[in-house]
């Protein structure tokens, strides 16, 4: 029947899928490469892990303020509108009119709020205080109920006690957007998306346990990317795609690719005589931390920017190889490296926009700024900020680019050799059983059928058509 053909069909399709054969000798060849690999980031990870000798680099939470300055969590009461300026737009946090006038209560641009512990001048009151905040603060939807925390300072030769706003406290939305995450991803992905989870939040160990402490430790930025990226790829990807050959094609193209973005990335920095503080908060760490190159850190920053897309690239090309060559067991080893490339280079031209996007994203307000200046587009590309982001996207996407062909051919020559078409009768071609299935019947055919059958060749076959009629 119909129906019970294609069934069959389907199963052996599925069959073949999850059995393509393994090429001995480039297994062996691969399994001894990441055994090198995984031995050295082991070796790496003990010799680079830091030990105590950061801790006085740490800076307390009173170091930004005065002795004596705490940072109490205070509930709104309530929001007064932004101040506006003499030209009708909003004025900013030192406009008329807000708290500090002599005393007198603010009527814009502030907010009254109420302590959520007493403090050591108020005995067993919560104080209610107001205070001002910027306009944008003010224009954010910030409503009773809302929580922030406030900068206070202690009374001194005779002046009270005094608070400022500081920020708002988000973490009940932000917790409610990782549930929601968490959940999302369980629900869709199941079982898979609950191992990249996992990998995920080892990756984040790596960064916090390891790389961000070596870094303070004065540690090379350049070994320290490539140790922790080393680590987290061996952990993600056989967690979260088991432990197979095809993972492993795919591991390999990954450290290829975190490689040439680390030479790259090296090389850039040094070319464009970048510095590592583009910023407010690259000056405050260079400031604080004085055992740190910010260069080192800029390097860290460029390797470890492009891990997810590069994973997502060659677990990809492995999983197409393998699927070419299930779906095409006689394909040559250069046609499946073909066919594969023609799949990788869709993917690199979406990946590539998605590198690129993000990037302008996360860089638009200082894009924005700088337009803003009306400079020209190429003296604006050179500033410090940018030729950053220029960096980070470029190395990031050139290694991803590389990854693509190395992890194709890899996986290529790891699958096992073609196999010969096998027709099902060695006199009939393949063409001919087609047609005979789906031809008519011929001119013999009809004239054997007109002409009755054949007489009874013994007298045992007289005797049953006799016998049938």
């Amino acid at each position: 029947m119909p129906g019970g053909h294609s069934h069959t069909h389907s199963h052996d399709a599925r069959s073949t899928s999850g059995a393509v054969a393994v090429s001995t000798l480039a297994r062996v060849g691969l399994t001894l490469l990441l055994v090198v690999a995984a031995a050295a980031t082991v070796y790496g990870l003990v010799r680079y892990w830091p030990g105590d000798t950061q801790t006085p680099n740490r800076v307390g939470t009173t170091d930004f303020a005065a002795p004596g300055v705490t940072f109490p969590i205070a509930e709104v009461q309530e929001t007064l509108p932004v101040c506006a300026t003499p030209t009708g737009g909003a004025g900013d946090a030192s406009s008329g009119g807000q708290a500090g006038d002599g005393g007198s209560a603010p009527t814009c641009g502030a907010i009254t709020v109420q302590l959520e512990q007493p403090t050591a001048t108020s005995g067993d009151v919560r104080p209610v205080v107001s205070v001002p905040v910027p306009p944008a603060v003010s224009s954010s939807g910030l409503r009773e109920g809302d929580t922030v925390q406030l900068l206070r300072t202690p009374p001194q030769s005779g002046q009270p006690e005094t608070y400022s706003f500081l920020q708002v406290q988000r973490g009940a939305p932000l917790s409610l957007m990782l549930a929601l995450f968490l959940v999302v991803v369980a629900v869709v992905a199941r079982w898979r998306g609950v191992l990249a989870l996992a990998g995920l939040g080892f990756g984040g160990l790596v960064v916090v346990k390891f790389m961000l402490p070596a870094l303070l430790d004065g540690q090379s930025g350049l070994l320290v990317a490539l140790i922790g990226s080393s680590a987290i790829m061996f952990v993600v990807l056989y967690l979260a795609h088991g432990l197979s050959v095809r993972t492993s094609t795919a591991l390999a193209g990954t450290l290829f690719g975190v490689g040439i973005t680390a030479g790259l990335g090296l090389l850039a920095v040094d070319m464009a005589r970048l510095s590592g503080v583009a910023n407010d908060e690259g000056a405050t760490l260079a400031s604080f931390v004085t055992t740190m190159n910010p260069r080192e850190l800029l390097t860290c920053a460029i390797i470890v920017a492009g891990l997810g897309v590069l994973n997502d690239v060659t677990i990809t090309q492995s999983s197409a190889v393998w699927e070419l060559r299930a779906a095409a067991p006689s394909m040559g080893r250069r046609e499946l490296f073909q066919s594969g490339m023609r799949i990788g280079r869709d993917h690199i031209a979406s990946t590539i926009y998605t590198i690129v996007f993000a990037y302008a994203g996360a860089a638009l307000p200082v894009l924005l700024l700088l337009f803003l200046y009306e400079r020209p587009v190429l003296e604006m590309l050179q500033t410090e900020s940018l030729s950053e982001e220029i960096v980070r996207t470029l190395a990031s996407a050139i290694g991803l680019v590389l990854a693509v062909p190395v992890t194709t051919a890899v996986a290529a020559l790891t699958v096992g050799t073609a196999k010969p078409s096998v027709h099902p009768s060695a006199d009939v071609t393949p063409s001919q059983e087609v047609g005979s299935e789906l031809s008519g019947p011929t001119a013999a055919d009809l004239v054997r059928a007109a002409s009755g059958p054949p007489p009874p060749a013994t007298r045992a076959e007289a005797r049953a058509r006799m016998t049938s009629s």
